[in-house]
């Protein structure tokens, strides 16, 4: 990530607190539209509480781009729980593009492509630690 990509990142995500609800409904939504085989992974889970942590942990993520090795060692954590529920590979392909279409959604004339390449840049990074922690 460049500096301005971590710029763009840090200053749409800002954007997106006020509607974190409804973006965390949209993000569940879509996922589970192009991805159907990731729906069993929430069991019972409730959606709600799930969609609170889903964008707390966007917000610690965002915050800690600018100094990854502060949230390098939670990404790999998160990664090694998430083999236990089941998470594939292929699964965090279907995350990223679920994240970046309610991006645009959010975001809507202000998801530029500068925008949108800022925020592909940031979550392959942590996709990229996420799945190597979760293959060794």
């Amino acid at each position: 990530m460049t500096p301005d990509q971590l710029v763009l990142v840090q200053e749409s995500f800002r954007q997106v607190v006020p509607i974190k609800e409804t973006a965390a409904t949209l993000f569940y939504g879509r996922l589970f539209e192009i991805d159907p085989t990731a729906k069993p992974l929430f069991g019972k889970a409730d959606m709600a509480e799930q969609g609170q942590k889903l964008m707390a942990t966007l917000g610690i993520v965002v915050g800690g781009l600018s100094r990854p090795e502060t949230i390098i060692p939670a990404a790999q954590a998160l990664a090694r729980r998430h083999v236990g529920y089941g998470v594939t590979e292929a699964q965090y392909t279907t995350v990223g593009a679920a994240l970046l279409w309610t991006l645009g959604q959010g975001l809507g004339e202000a998801f530029t492509p500068e925008v949108e390449a800022a925020w592909t840049a940031a979550y392959g990074m942590v996709s990229g630690v996420m799945i190597a922690a979760a293959a060794g």
